[in-house]
């Protein structure tokens, strides 16, 4: 407890760092989430064979976006059981560094399905 006779607090400075680190994963999430929709409806505009192609991107979006949301809540939890500001602060590093290894695995997926759509698309009819 602390002088005011309250429990653990976390103090501003760990609070904007938490917060900075969500604003940033958030920040890029919403970017991949953007590219990955214009390049979705683009790509819907070419016919039967891309309809196929914004369907799978469509399908890898939503998964991305559930994991992602998982994967925050799961960290909202620990840091709800965290029993002192060194624990908080392993917490967020792991899930901040956990994060950023899961959007730039998901960016690299999502460029080969774009490409692999893409590229079915330009290929001739026959």
């Amino acid at each position: 407890m602390n002088e005011n006779g309250r429990g653990f607090e976390i103090p501003k400075e760990v609070r904007s760092m938490a917060e900075a680190g969500f604003e940033q994963a958030r920040r890029t999430f919403e970017k991949f989430l953007a590219s990955a929709q214009e390049t979705a409806g683009t790509l819907e505009e070419r016919g039967a064979t891309v309809r196929a192609g914004a369907k799978d991107i469509g399908a890898r979006v939503m998964t991305y976006a559930e994991k992602n949301v998982q994967a925050s809540l799961d960290y909202a939890q620990s840091l709800v059981h965290a029993k002192d500001l060194p624990e908080v602060m392993r917490l967020h590093g792991e899930f901040v560094q956990a994060q950023l290894r899961a959007l730039a695995e998901q960016a690299s997926e999502m460029g080969q399905v774009v490409s692999k759509a893409a590229l079915d698309a330009a290929k001739p009819k026959t």
